[in-house]
């Protein structure tokens, strides 16, 4: 799973700003956890786009997972956001996150709380911090709708005149065991692209996660899975 890795370097731009851009990714997960990970993919597009205008903000991402032979699965977050007050740095924000895969699909989530977004005089340092009520709904057999929160906290740092872009999220959320009980999700995907202009990069993100990962292995939670990747913004 992405998110918006670009969007706080123009988030709170003029509302005329916009910005597309799709990402290559080559995920060596399956490299690193050949038994918990048997089944993971290890090519990933991402395609994501924002558009402001005079009421917030529209902000959505795609990632398409391929084998060797199928397209893996399709999972996507849609969300919006509207500003409150034309100076201040408060939004409410609406979320849609579901998608499907070969086996069926993922469950499904609505999210709407409040951002906090801020950034420097240049946009060269920007960041938002997100607080949102989380509803889980019964999306397949053996799930069950249930109520959470979630944390978000988004950052995007620019250096070298443009030359490297730091830029990553963290989300804390509740999960549900099999068994009802609620556990801490944690999952954080930071990027460091080395941008030859200002369409094409190289870089690399590092998908951090606890209690994140589907694993039938054994009683492991925490994983790291790396990546190399290629992006081209338009």
């Amino acid at each position: 799973m992405r998110k918006s890795l670009f969007i706080t370097l123009i988030a709170l731009a003029p509302i005329t700003a916009q910005a597309q851009d799709v990402q290559l990714h080559y995920d060596m997960g399956r490299n690193l956890y050949a038994d918990q990970e048997a089944g993971r993919q290890k090519v990933t597009m991402t395609l994501e786009q924002f558009k402001a205008d005079e009421w917030g903000s529209w902000y959505y991402f795609v990632d398409i997972d391929f084998s060797r032979k199928f397209t893996e699965a399709a999972y996507t977050e849609v969300s919006r956001e509207f500003k409150l007050g034309t100076q201040s740095p408060f939004a409410l924000h609406v979320e849609y996150d579901g998608g499907l895969n070969k086996e069926g699909s993922f469950q499904q989530a609505g999210l709407i709380g409040a951002a906090w977004n801020g950034h420097t005089a240049d946009f060269s340092k920007t960041y938002s911090l997100q607080l949102m009520y989380k509803r889980y709904f019964k999306s397949y057999a053996y799930t069950s709708a249930y109520h959470s929160l979630q944390l978000t906290g988004v950052w995007g740092l620019n250096v070298l005149d443009n030359t490297l872009t730091f830029s990553g999220f963290i989300d804390l959320w509740r999960g549900e065991q099999a068994n009802g009980h609620g556990q801490l999700v944690v999952l954080t995907e930071p990027q460091l692209w080395y941008n030859f202009d200002k369409h094409f990069s190289l870089g690399t993100e590092w998908e951090i996660s606890n209690n994140f990962i589907y694993n039938t292995y054994d009683d492991k939670s925490f994983f790291i899975n790396p990546t190399l990747a290629v992006k081209w913004n338009f």
